[in-house]
Protein backbone atom coordinates (compact mmCIF):
# COMPACT_ATOMS: atom_id res chain seq x y z
CA UNK A 1 0.00 0.00 0.00
CA UNK A 2 1.00 3.65 -0.10
CA UNK A 3 3.75 4.69 2.31
CA UNK A 4 4.79 8.23 1.30
CA UNK A 5 4.51 10.98 -1.28
CA UNK A 6 7.11 10.25 -3.95
CA UNK A 7 6.86 13.31 -6.17
CA UNK A 8 4.78 16.14 -7.54
CA UNK A 9 4.74 16.33 -11.34
CA UNK A 10 4.69 19.79 -12.90
CA UNK A 11 4.06 20.26 -16.63
CA UNK A 12 6.32 22.95 -18.13
CA UNK A 13 6.68 24.44 -21.59
CA UNK A 14 10.40 25.14 -21.28
CA UNK A 15 12.49 22.79 -19.15
CA UNK A 16 15.63 24.93 -19.27
CA UNK A 17 13.86 28.03 -17.87
CA UNK A 18 11.98 25.96 -15.30
CA UNK A 19 15.17 24.25 -14.11
CA UNK A 20 16.76 27.67 -13.68
CA UNK A 21 13.87 28.77 -11.43
CA UNK A 22 14.22 25.75 -9.16
CA UNK A 23 18.05 25.95 -9.06
CA UNK A 24 18.72 29.68 -9.02
CA UNK A 25 15.68 31.06 -7.22
CA UNK A 26 14.65 28.19 -4.93
CA UNK A 27 18.22 26.96 -4.40
CA UNK A 28 17.43 23.30 -5.05
CA UNK A 29 19.93 20.81 -6.41
CA UNK A 30 19.14 19.25 -9.76
CA UNK A 31 19.38 15.48 -9.34
CA UNK A 32 19.04 14.49 -12.99
CA UNK A 33 17.54 15.20 -16.38
CA UNK A 34 16.37 12.29 -18.49
CA UNK A 35 14.20 11.65 -21.49
CA UNK A 36 11.43 9.07 -21.18
CA UNK A 37 10.59 8.22 -24.81
CA UNK A 38 7.63 5.97 -23.94
CA UNK A 39 5.92 8.92 -22.24
CA UNK A 40 7.20 11.53 -24.73
CA UNK A 41 8.69 13.74 -22.02
CA UNK A 42 11.96 15.14 -20.82
CA UNK A 43 12.13 15.12 -17.02
CA UNK A 44 14.16 17.17 -14.55
CA UNK A 45 14.16 15.87 -10.98
CA UNK A 46 14.74 17.88 -7.81
CA UNK A 47 14.64 16.55 -4.26
CA UNK A 48 13.23 18.28 -1.19
CA UNK A 49 13.60 16.02 1.83
CA UNK A 50 12.02 12.72 0.83
CA UNK A 51 9.81 14.29 -1.85
CA UNK A 52 10.81 15.01 -5.44
CA UNK A 53 9.67 17.74 -7.78
CA UNK A 54 9.41 16.35 -11.31
CA UNK A 55 9.40 18.94 -14.11
CA UNK A 56 7.91 17.49 -17.29
CA UNK A 57 8.52 19.00 -20.73
CA UNK A 58 6.78 17.34 -23.70
CA UNK A 59 9.00 16.02 -26.48
CA UNK A 60 6.10 15.55 -28.91
CA UNK A 61 2.85 17.41 -29.61
CA UNK A 62 1.12 14.04 -29.08
CA UNK A 63 2.42 13.77 -25.53
CA UNK A 64 -0.16 13.78 -22.71
CA UNK A 65 1.91 16.58 -21.17
CA UNK A 66 1.67 18.66 -24.38
CA UNK A 67 -2.10 18.17 -24.39
CA UNK A 68 -2.27 19.15 -20.71
CA UNK A 69 -0.28 22.34 -21.38
CA UNK A 70 -2.47 23.14 -24.39
CA UNK A 71 -5.62 22.88 -22.27
CA UNK A 72 -4.42 24.26 -18.95
CA UNK A 73 -1.23 26.18 -19.67
CA UNK A 74 1.05 24.06 -17.51
CA UNK A 75 1.30 23.74 -13.76
CA UNK A 76 0.75 20.87 -11.36
CA UNK A 77 0.01 17.79 -13.43
CA UNK A 78 -0.07 14.96 -10.87
CA UNK A 79 0.86 13.76 -7.42
CA UNK A 80 2.66 10.45 -7.06
CA UNK A 81 2.62 8.12 -4.09
CA UNK A 82 5.21 5.44 -3.42
CA UNK A 83 4.17 1.86 -2.72
CA UNK A 84 6.24 -1.24 -2.06
CA UNK A 85 4.24 -3.60 -4.32
CA UNK A 86 2.60 -1.83 -7.25
CA UNK A 87 0.85 -4.90 -8.66
CA UNK A 88 -0.98 -5.66 -5.41
CA UNK A 89 -1.72 -1.95 -4.88
CA UNK A 90 -3.36 -1.77 -8.32
CA UNK A 91 -5.44 -4.86 -7.55
CA UNK A 92 -6.41 -3.44 -4.15
CA UNK A 93 -7.54 -0.16 -5.74
CA UNK A 94 -9.50 -1.98 -8.45
CA UNK A 95 -11.17 -4.09 -5.77
CA UNK A 96 -12.26 -0.87 -4.08
CA UNK A 97 -13.83 0.41 -7.31
CA UNK A 98 -11.04 2.79 -8.32
CA UNK A 99 -10.87 3.38 -12.06
CA UNK A 100 -7.32 2.87 -13.34
CA UNK A 101 -5.73 4.44 -16.39
CA UNK A 102 -3.03 1.77 -16.19
CA UNK A 103 -4.25 -1.74 -15.38
CA UNK A 104 -0.62 -2.91 -15.35
CA UNK A 105 2.52 -1.00 -14.37
CA UNK A 106 4.76 0.58 -16.97
CA UNK A 107 8.22 2.10 -16.69
CA UNK A 108 8.54 5.80 -15.90
CA UNK A 109 11.33 8.22 -15.00
CA UNK A 110 14.13 6.74 -12.95
CA UNK A 111 13.13 3.27 -14.19
CA UNK A 112 10.36 3.15 -11.60
CA UNK A 113 7.28 1.05 -12.15
CA UNK A 114 4.33 3.44 -12.42
CA UNK A 115 0.56 3.37 -12.87
CA UNK A 116 -1.99 6.17 -13.02
CA UNK A 117 -5.41 6.29 -11.39
CA UNK A 118 -8.18 8.03 -13.31
CA UNK A 119 -8.97 11.52 -11.94
CA UNK A 120 -12.68 10.64 -11.85
CA UNK A 121 -11.84 8.22 -9.03
CA UNK A 122 -9.53 10.61 -7.15
CA UNK A 123 -11.46 13.86 -6.68
CA UNK A 124 -10.24 15.11 -10.08
CA UNK A 125 -6.55 14.85 -9.17
CA UNK A 126 -4.41 12.83 -11.54
CA UNK A 127 -2.76 10.34 -9.21
CA UNK A 128 0.24 8.13 -9.86
CA UNK A 129 1.53 5.24 -7.82
CA UNK A 130 5.13 4.14 -8.20
CA UNK A 131 7.49 1.46 -6.99
CA UNK A 132 11.24 1.64 -7.02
Amino acid sequence: MIDKIDHIGIAVENLEKSVALFKDVFGLELKEIEEVPEQMVKVAMFEIGEVHIELLEPTSPDSPIAKFIEKKGGGIHHIAYHCSDIESTIEDFKGKGVRMIDEKPRIGAGDKKIAFLHPKSTIRVLTEICEG
